[in-house]
């Protein structure tokens, strides 16, 4: 960082802050009026420069980044920060975790048992972290890296942004304590930002200091709180470490009737559903729920999410189709959002908003199929879930799951035909809908890499009506002049496959 600013490369500036900082380049814009997340863009792709150091320190100061780490002099609002304090910053909210570090030149570290629980009471979220480590190093570890980050709004970076600038986390309500095999932990700040804090947990306290040597294990336990205004309905675990064990316990009310479900994702965007059963306990007043794996691999996420289904409306039969679509989540056609096109995204720069929207999106799709058997398959496209990204996801018959990010049409086969399609955003309602036989899409990777996929026949369907929804359109604009839906009552082929001539 402090090589690109003494060189004026701005570019390699915003992209460290985006890798490392995890700002996106919507909060690097944010400080600066006139700036833009696609102005961010082109200066990180060279096709625009800037040469003044003073945007780079109007930036730093809305970010709330030191002077000393970008090389500049202290900044103004430096001087309120309390005395042994790391200074506060800001950044793009990501999940709501903790994860393992490592002192630089310290060796590996392995963790052999990973186990977090998450209490909540009282509108607050107790976590606690329990994690026996080895030393397979060949130097003594005197320091240990936790993380507390959270997002209130996942999909939606910017309503989260805004919220945390208006309502940080503060380290007085955390009450963070760290322990290790009993013994006390000091602590030191390493970073403090409104949304997320690091901190190195010392193997040392006022009385004495006992490092981790090499092939020593240690077992270290901490535990914070956050308020429910700062914590989303959802916890995720991330292996950044060689785990041999992980599993997680969310401990709930009983009378808030909650219900917990898992997904998994890769280094890919690709998510999918645990491989192994979340397990339900009833105790009393309270409701466990518990799940686990072994040898994880690294970089893998899991993610849990919960609803309490007294805090929020139930669907039931008396209700209609899309008033039911509506109780979960699923925006309707009066929305706006749905007409207009949706934003892409920059890949792999706004790769961890793209993981959040798809997570978003799998969430969703869980909660739909648990409402109507979708004989046909099913899709969701991220403005049906408030969110103004181009991303869907298309789950076939079979069970084949496609995750689109920045798709688009690049041809069409001639044959066409007419089926009866439904969205999930008018779903009171059928209409019969000409598509092409055969599409090739041009779709992106996680990692930025474009491919041409070509889907067929039913398939095809699906996924262009995702891509529809992405820009603005909704089925009835291709329906045939004259043609309007008919109601869902009246159409015959709810729960079967669309049919096709051999």
């Amino acid at each position: 960082m402090r090589a690109a600013l003494y060189a004026h490369d701005f570019a390699a500036a915003f992209l460290l802050m985006r890798k490392w900082d995890h700002a996106s380049q919507d909060r690097i814009a944010s400080p600066i009026d006139g700036f833009s997340q696609p102005r961010i863009s082109r200066i990180v792709r060279g096709e625009e420069r800037i040469q003044s150091l003073e945007v780079i320190e109007r930036i730093a100061d809305g970010l709330r980044i030191p002077g000393a780490f970008l090389r500049l002099a202290p900044r103004p609002w430096e001087a309120d920060t309390p005395a042994g304090a790391a200074h506060p910053q800001t950044i793009d909210p990501a999940e709501p975790e903790t994860s393992p570090g490592r002192d630089v030149g310290t060796g590996g570290l392995v963790v052999e048992e990973d186990f977090a629980e998450l209490r909540y009471d009282g509108g607050v979220y107790y976590p606690q972290q329990r994690r026996r480590i080895t030393n397979v190093g060949s130097e003594p570890v005197t320091r240990y890296l936790m993380r507390i980050s959270v997002d209130r709004y996942p999909g939606d970076p910017e309503r989260s942004a805004r919220l945390y600038r208006a309502n940080p986390l503060r380290w007085d309500f955390l009450r963070l304590a760290a322990r290790c095999d009993g013994e006390e932990m000091s602590w030191t700040v390493k970073t403090d930002w409104d949304a997320l804090k690091e901190v190195w947990l010392l193997f040392e306290n006022v009385r004495r200091r006992f490092p981790l040597y090499p092939g020593d294990t240690a077992t270290i336990e901490y535990a914070y709180q956050v308020r429910e205004d700062k914590w989303g309905q959802w916890f995720q675990r991330a292996v950044r470490t060689p785990t041999r064990h992980l599993s997680v316990s969310l401990d709930f009310p009983a009378d808030l009737d909650p219900v917990v479900w898992g997904m998994e994702t890769s280094t890919t965007a690709d998510a999918f559903p645990f491989r192994t059963a979340i397990r339900r306990e009833g105790t009393g007043d309270r409701r466990i729920f518990s799940w686990e794996t072994h040898h994880p691999p690294l970089h893998t996420r899991y993610r849990l999410e919960w609803n309490f289904r007294t805090a929020a409306p139930v669907p039931n039969e008396s209700m209609s189709p899309s008033s039911q679509m509506a109780s979960v989540g699923i925006v309707q056609d009066d929305a706006e959002i749905l007409r207009h096109p949706a934003r892409s995204f920059d890949l792999p720069m706004e790769d961890e908003d793209a993981r959040r929207v798809i997570a978003e999106l799998v969430s969703a799709i869980a909660r739909v199929a648990a409402l109507h058997t979708f004989g046909k398959g099913m899709g969701i496209a991220a403005p049906q879930i408030g969110i103004n990204r181009a991303a869907a996801i298309v789950r076939a018959p079979n069970g084949e799951t496609v995750t689109l990010l920045n798709p688009r049409i690049v041809e069409e086969s001639p044959d066409s035909d007419e089926q009866y399609e439904g969205c999930l955003s008018f779903f009171d309602v059928r209409g019969l809908v000409p598509r092409p036989l055969t599409i090739h899409v041009e779709h992106t990777d996680i990692d930025g890499t474009r491919h041409i996929t070509v889907f067929d026949r039913g398939l095809a369907r699906l996924v262009a009506h995702e891509i529809d929804h992405l820009c603005g359109h909704l089925y009835t604009d291709r329906m045939r002049p004259g043609v309007g839906p008919i109601p869902v009552e009246q159409y015959r082929g709810t729960g079967s496959a669309w049919t096709y001539n051999q």
